[in-house]
């Protein structure tokens, strides 16, 4: 038997990337899979047709996380999805540095639209998740190495993510009670479509892996396996935690 037969699990921004690799990893181990996607319905079908194709079951919901209004249509497809069954793993994965969040460029427009997806969206998603949320359940949230590297185009996002990782500590302390475990994880670098540019040649490809201890570029099933032990029973025992994902990355220099 699968480690996660017969759970039921929705994962934010799932229609590529780290979310599409967890959303995977997920329906591998048994669960049934809400695939999250804000715009892009062709990308999250594609998703939800890949797991289905692999034997796994999933159902796509969609809503801008920026919108607040948006959170009632992401509910009620969920629910709508689940069909009275509970949800046991809520993984908050959609974010993202929008192009902007440095000091000297970020409007307030910007400021706000990158707080409303990377810190608002995932604080009151929970909030709406917690009553659909068995005992025992899993809240498992995405953050970045970029709250622990000082990335300066990014402060705003940094930020943000810093947030999360707060979020994971305190609510962790607050829904104990329940059996619920809440941990963050926090990847670095990921080959992934947004990171396209790690590709641009081989020189960058070499500057990027050399960045991490282990010498290599992360890919989204790195942090997927990662997301999979914190769902399981495996890691009942395991909450309040920050995970850095980055396979050592700045950890200083070689010498």
């Amino acid at each position: 038997m699968s480690k996660l037969t017969g759970k039921t699990a929705f994962i934010t921004g799932a229609s590529r990337g780290i979310g599409r690799a967890i959303a995977e990893r997920l329906a591998a181990d048994g669960a049934l899979v809400a695939v999250h996607y804000g715009r892009d319905e062709a990308a999250a079908s594609k998703t939800a047709a890949a797991i289905k194709q692999a034997g796994g079951r999933a159902f796509i919901v969609g809503a801008d996380l920026c919108v607040a209004g948006d959170l009632d249509t992401l509910f009620a497809g969920l629910r709508a999805g689940l069909a009275g069954r509970p949800l046991d793993i809520l993984v908050n994965n959609a974010g993202g540095a929008l192009g902007t969040g440095s000091i000297e460029e970020t409007t307030p427009e910007e400021f706000d639209r990158l707080i409303a997806l990377n810190m608002r969206a995932p604080f009151f998603i929970i909030q709406r998740a917690l009553p659909l949320l068995s005992d025992g359940g899993r809240i498992i949230n995405i953050s970045s190495a970029d709250a622990r590297i000082a990335i300066t185009r990014e402060l705003a996002y940094s930020m943000a993510k810093g947030a999360i990782n707060v979020l994971g500590r305190t609510l962790a302390h607050a829904v104990g009670e329940r059996g619920i475990t809440v941990n963050t994880v926090a990847p670095g670098i990921t080959d992934t479509e947004r990171n396209a540019w790690i590709h641009t040649g081989p020189e960058m490809e070499a500057r990027t892996a050399s960045a991490s201890a282990l010498n290599r570029i992360g890919k989204p099933s790195d942090i997927a396996d990662i997301v999979a032990f914190l769902a399981s029973n495996n890691a009942r025992w395991i909450t309040g935690d920050l995970i850095d994902a980055t396979g050592g990355t700045f950890l200083g220099p070689r010498i």
